[in-house]
């Protein structure tokens, strides 16, 4: 089973992440296993075999991870897991909707409020926001007010009119387009 399990191992490799078996043996773990795996900064995968007492406190003095396990298919879903987490954060992006500036207001307290015509998609209150003049970036930021009439709301779609405010922004022209959008984890896949 030594020889199978680390085949299974191997072929769990990508691309992007590779597994590398040290070491494959038979019996139980011992210290001299938990040095190697120390010095190789390596994880150590019991399977249906148990770490010798010695060998268990020399692994928790040096922080080796040793994992017991007696069914196969446990062990590949766990590296694969840990594969996933060993890839780098992927930020996905996604658009909600545009607004044109069609008029500007300065308010006492709260500071220039775009009144804005939603054209296309939504703009909600917990998204971020893009403010473009002329196709160019002039900020990115967070909504601080979002308001339809005098009611406080949490997203305007089109074709509605909205009085909209950006946190610490105020160099807003009419003319302007908001971009609503938000921004989303993903996890890289591993296999490609």
């Amino acid at each position: 089973s030594a020889e199978v399990l680390s085949d299974s191992l191997n072929k769990l490799s990508t691309d992007k992440v590779k597994v590398k078996v040290i070491r494959a043996g038979v019996g139980a773990i011992t210290e001299s296993d938990v040095l190697l795996a120390s010095a190789s900064n390596a994880v150590i995968i019991g399977f249906s075999v148990r770490p010798e007492r010695k060998a268990s406190e020399l692994a928790a003095l040096e922080k080796v991870d040793i994992r017991l396990h007696t069914i196969i298919y446990n062990v590949t879903d766990e590296i694969k897991k840990a594969m996933k987490g060993m890839l780098a954060i992927v930020y996905k992006e996604t658009q909600l909707g545009h607004a044109e500036v069609r008029d500007t207001f300065r308010i006492p307290k709260v500071g220039t409020v775009a009144g804005c015509h939603v054209v296309d998609g939504k703009v909600t209150r917990d998204a971020r926001v893009r403010l473009l003049r002329d196709n160019a970036v002039v900020h990115d930021g967070k909504v601080r007010s979002l308001r339809r009439f005098k009611e406080d709301v949490t997203e305007v779609r089109s074709p509605a009119e909205c009085g909209l405010a950006i946190e610490n922004f105020n160099d807003v022209k009419i003319g302007d387009v908001v971009e609503s959008y938000i921004t989303e984890k993903v996890a890289e896949s591993a296999t490609a």
